[in-house]
């Protein structure tokens, strides 16, 4: 009977992941070039996607008497923050600037209620729009559906720590997508459906609970056979994956 074992270790020179996989005692080394050609297969095929393609990264300019769907994000991100309570409903009226105007107060922008470039900066960096939503329920439920509750929103805080870090890209496709980061892109289990409880740990995440204070990585220790990766210090373990810085 052929017997196939997956692991990973990280490259102690480029930080990076490299998948291993064992075939009746014979290890074979996949080469960096077919995992690459898959992802961005991955990535092109999303492109396709309802709701995933993004618009240009200039970003609006709203305010009072705006309308449109530039407007329904702003309010669906405000809303993941609890700074928006009243209906989605396109139009830049005195709810949506009142609670344009708390979110700059917040995050240390001048409170003028209009949704100028240096707050969708700040909107882009703490919350998720709808479809980016869909991501982050994705990886959890991939990387950590086995997992505790609190486990689970450990492994979105590393997703919105990344985004938050200039070490990583500064969004979430480009974050979950980028080559080997995530071993559920790479073995194809992010395409699982996520449940209700993913996409409620995606939400706690993205609203700021971290369990994982800051961490950028997390491992099991069990089956993790990187160096590297265990010179990373280590934070907190939550079920079965240590987080690290």
């Amino acid at each position: 009977m052929v017997v196939h074992h997956c692991f990973h270790l990280y490259n102690s020179t480029r930080k990076e992941r490299i998948n291993i996989r064992s075939l009746n005692g014979t290890t074979l080394l996949k080469q960096t070039c077919t995992r690459t050609f898959i992802t961005s297969l991955v990535v092109i095929m999303l492109a396709f996607l309802p709701g995933f393609a993004q618009k240009a990264e200039a970003a609006p300019l709203l305010k009072s008497g705006s309308t449109g769907g530039d407007v329904w994000d702003l309010q669906y991100r405000l809303r993941t923050l609890d700074f928006y309570t009243q209906p989605l409903d396109g139009q830049y009226g005195p709810n949506t600037a009142a609670a344009v105007a708390r979110f700059q107060k917040e995050y240390g922008l001048s409170p003028d209620g209009v949704a100028g470039p240096l707050t969708w900066r700040q909107l882009k960096k703490y919350t998720l729009n709808q479809p980016e939503m869909d991501i982050m329920a994705r990886v959890i439920y991939s990387e950590a559906r086995g997992e505790p509750y609190t486990g689970q929103v450990a492994v979105g805080a590393v997703v919105m720590n990344r985004i938050q870090s200039s070490e990583f890209p500064n969004n979430i496709r480009d974050v979950v997508f980028q080559p080997r980061a995530f071993t559920a892109v790479d073995d194809g289990q992010y395409w699982l459906t996520p449940n209700e409880t993913a996409y409620r740990a995606a939400l706690e995440a993205v609203k700021g609970w971290d369990p994982t204070y800051e961490s950028l990585y997390y491992f099991n220790p069990d089956t993790a056979t990187s160096a590297w990766i265990w010179t990373r210090p280590q934070v907190v373990k939550i079920g079965k994956h240590i987080f690290a810085h």
